[in-house]
């Protein structure tokens, strides 16, 4: 009977296991989200690489660090500027930049004293 008892203590427990490992995990876990097709990856780094090249290269933003991310076409900038107008137009490039769908403007403005 003890025997028994064991035996059915192992098997429960190595089914939890796999709940544990894998099957269990909270929403939001990596290992449950869809990380795209290996297309989709390339064109958001296409997408970020073309954005951070437009503000590189234009004159009124280019002294400025943006970070700049893409998920499926939507682009999110952050950093900081020194002008309300500067955020605005890194916007602008960003919106206008091929691949993009929408703009999250994260951008902090911070006024030089």
């Amino acid at each position: 009977m003890r025997a028994l008892i064991i035996l059915f203590t192992i098997i429960t427990s190595a089914g939890c296991s796999a709940l544990m490992v894998g099957g269990g995990t909270p929403g939001g876990s990596p290992y449950q989200k869809d990380q795209g097709s290996a297309a989709q990856t390339q064109s958001n780094a296409t997408v970020t690489a073309n954005v951070k090249n437009r503000l590189a290269s234009d004159s009124r933003v280019k002294m400025f660090n943006f970070g700049v991310s893409t998920d499926n076409g939507r682009v999110t900038l952050s950093g900081t500027v020194d002008s309300y107008a500067a955020r605005e137009h890194a916007e602008k490039l960003a919106i206008g930049t091929d691949g993009v769908r929408a703009v999250e403007n994260q951008v902090k403005v911070q006024s030089a004293q």
